[in-house]
């Protein structure tokens, strides 16, 4: 184990000294990935230092047990430092189970309506606001690549890009169906409906992860338009791009720049082209480390959020809450806690 902990430390090391060359100072994106890899480098150095430390305290005492008088001292102090080796290694077994693939990656959401109508179309702008103030809490940048707003106030669909530290880390579980069940505005009869939306969480891929050939795309240009048709540009500013070996269509309207929204849609696509890289590799390896606590299928129920009840289950792992409002206002620690410690629980099991 320890191995694998030496290995971080001298990266940690390297990427410290990284932040004082020219070079990377001077490449804003070099110096960002640098600063960000050092942030989630940082804790595994530290463990790795106090081991250090341990066991070069523990090689000391070997000189100082040959004297009589010290007999006694230095057999308490080693039982107090092998104490402390055991809680050190405990913690670095926990941070190794930790340490999953693209943890430290950005991430692209998409929340699309699903089953509810128009009731729908407003939960998936509940789930977006969800997503928005825990980013503001972890103190991550949010910004929307696309959205298309319904009639009522909500999104048909939405589609946004999260980074900071470790997010893929804390939000790849966030890919499912999400149901919520209460009395739509539209209701009339005070009858409780259930509405769904799917949420899907794609890892942003590096320029060197997915590499497209342009005359593999198809790109085309419109004028971006409102709910109901209503024109909000009076240019062709609206992109719409297609992958032809793939099928892949992505549209991005919500810049009134052309070239603004080719990049947001070049983004998607780069995202969703990456997942399907992915899922065909774990298709062929038959395996998927999330399928435990079930973050693998994205038609899968996931959560339900009942508003009479004021309780979020999420039934993955029957976990309850009933904490709606907090949760539905970005607080979702309880529930993310909950699913990393299940996530452990069942590595250690396997």
């Amino acid at each position: 184990m320890w191995e694998k902990f030496e290995k971080w430390y001298k990266e940690y090391k390297e990427t410290e000294k990284s932040l004082s060359d020219p070079e990377v100072i001077n490449d804003r994106v070099a110096y960002q990935r640098a600063v960000k890899r050092l942030s989630s480098l940082k804790e595994k150095a530290a463990v790795y230092e106090e081991y250090l430390a341990i066991k070069s305290t523990l090689d000391s005492l070997k000189d100082v047990e040959r004297d009589p008088d010290m007999l006694e001292l230095v057999k308490e102090e080693r039982e107090r430092l092998k104490r402390k080796l055991e809680e050190l290694t405990k913690r670095g077994e926990d941070i190794l189970l930790s340490d999953i693939s693209d943890a430290d990656k950005d991430v692209i959401i998409e929340i699309r309506a699903g089953t509810g109508g128009l009731e729908a179309t407003l939960f998936v702008a509940d789930l977006y606001r969800m997503y928005s103030r825990y980013a503001e809490k972890m103190g991550w940048k949010l910004e929307v690549l696309d959205s298309n707003p319904s009639d009522v106030g909500g999104y048909k669909e939405i589609i946004f890009s999260v980074s900071g530290n470790r997010v893929y880390y804390y939000l790849r579980y966030e890919s499912g169906v999400h149901r919520v069940q209460r009395v739509p505005v539209t209701e009339t009869g005070g009858r409780i409906h259930t509405s769904a939306a799917s949420v899907v969480v794609l890892t942003e891929p590096e320029d060197v992860d997915v590499q497209i050939d342009p005359k593999e795309l198809k790109i085309d240009v419109y004028r971006s338009s409102g709910p109901g048709g209503q024109s909000v540009n009076t240019t062709d500013s609206a992109v719409r791009i297609t992958h032809l070996p793939t099928g892949i269509v992505v549209t991005c309207q919500d810049e009134r720049s052309q070239l603004k929204n080719k990049e947001k849609a070049m983004r998607v696509l780069k995202a969703r082209l990456l997942d399907m890289k992915k899922r065909q590799q774990e298709a062929e390896l038959a395996s998927y480390r999330k399928n435990s606590i079930g973050t693998g299928d994205r038609s899968e129920k996931i959560r339900t959020y009942n508003f009479p009840d004021h309780r979020v289950t999420d039934h993955r792992i029957n976990f309850t809450t009933y904490r709606l409002e907090e949760v539905l206002e970005g607080d979702l620690d309880e529930i993310i806690d909950a699913l990393l410690k299940a996530e452990k629980e069942e590595l250690k099991r396997a």
